[in-house]
């Protein structure tokens, strides 16, 4: 029986560089590849430090080769488009907020290029991501957080299937940066200090606002109202998507103190605002579920959630209320829960599943 082949998704940034490492140093056949999911060359010129444009495609072959390794740019244009750029501007006109890199996750990285992998005969994809893979006590898999909080990337990944955990592998789970980056420099890797991409990927300038005006074209809100609650207008607003809830800056209202949005209307393209206490909330409803590892745990149940990526997590009671809705009560109530992101469910460092907030 010959070496088990595994594909690493590699971005040309030092993570999924050190996973590719790692799993020949564990005895793996390695393929690298990197997804191009850049819609033209205009559009790859402006994104040269992002994620998956060009200069992370020769960063990629630069390390495949130091490592001596089969490299590939595998085309998943189509996929992302519809996945990943449509459903954001779709959830922006609707008055939510996405998280692209969770939709990325499931239905690009995980999704296509599993499907692909396998095709050509490996055993497994591997990915750069901070966080483990666990099997629970009755045989389901589940995302485990990395040993690292800090670079913890769990929250992105609650959105796997079961057949899709069983073909992954996360090398870099078990380490910190900081170990990840010695690791690099000491295989002689040439992103060893290469620095942490940090805006979407697709919008380089971080301008969601004007990306969806130019995506959506004649669709886009135009300006409206800023209103109170009870329907009082207190302005004008550039359109709801500029907006989402919990911001405070670039309201450019003049009321004497600072406040805050607290709802999105995108029937009538209005921007509700309130006060600070008016931001805060101790239920939510999520839907489009994925019982990750918690398949068949009785509910109600305690467990501790996450509703955006930076959130540290707050204790609260979830109950299924319908065969694809979970009602959440947190224990103290939580700042700014946001339609549109998604609610994580953890237990014991593991991570039981979520859904996306409702309206």
């Amino acid at each position: 029986m010959g070496k088990k082949k595994v594909v690493v998704g590699m971005s040309g940034g030092v993570d999924s560089s050190v996973a590719a490492y790692l799993l020949k140093e564990q005895g793996y056949d390695v393929i690298g590849v990197t997804m191009q999911i850049w819609q033209d060359e205009e559009q790859t010129a402006r994104e040269e430090n992002g994620c998956c444009g060009l200069s992370a495609v020769e960063d990629a072959r630069r390390v495949a080769q130091v490592l001596d390794i089969p490299y590939y740019v595998m085309n998943f244009k189509d996929e992302f488009k519809r996945n990943v750029m449509d459903y954001f501007t779709e959830e922006y006109l609707a008055g939510r907020t996405p998280n692209p890199c969770i939709a990325c996750n499931r239905y690009v990285k995980w999704e296509s290029m599993l499907r692909r992998s396998l095709e050509i005969g490996a055993d497994y994809i591997a990915t750069g991501h901070y966080a483990r893979i666990a099997v629970t006590s009755d045989g389901r898999y589940a995302i485990r957080n990395s040993v690292t909080a800090k670079k913890d990337q769990t929250y992105a990944l609650y959105n796997l299937t079961q057949e899709q955990l069983a073909h992954t592998i996360m090398p870099v789970g078990e380490y910190t940066k900081e170990e990840i980056r010695k690791i690099a420099g000491e295989a002689g890797l040439p992103v060893a200090h290469k620095p942490d991409s940090q805006e979407i990927c697709f919008i380089p300038d971080n301008d969601y606002a004007a990306y969806i005006d130019r995506a959506a074209a004649d669709r886009a809100p135009g300006p409206g109202n800023f209103v109170t609650k009870d329907g009082k207008v207190l302005g004008r607003h550039l359109g709801i998507t500029h907006y989402t809830v919990g911001q405070r800056k670039g309201l450019n209202l003049a009321m004497g103190h600072p406040v805050f949005v607290t709802e999105i209307r995108p029937g009538t393209n209005e921007v509700v605002i309130g006060e600070e206490a008016d931001v805060f909330g101790d239920t939510l409803y999520c839907d489009r579920i994925n019982y990750m590892g918690m398949a068949d745990l009785p509910m109600p149940r305690e467990v501790t959630a996450k509703i955006r990526y930076a959130h540290a997590g707050e204790r609260c009671t979830i109950e299924k209320i319908a065969e694809d809705k979970i009602k959440c009560t947190f224990h103290k109530p939580v700042r700014a829960i946001t339609p549109g992101q998604a609610a994580v469910f953890y237990e014991d460092g593991l991570v039981l599943g979520g859904g996306t907030i409702m309206r």
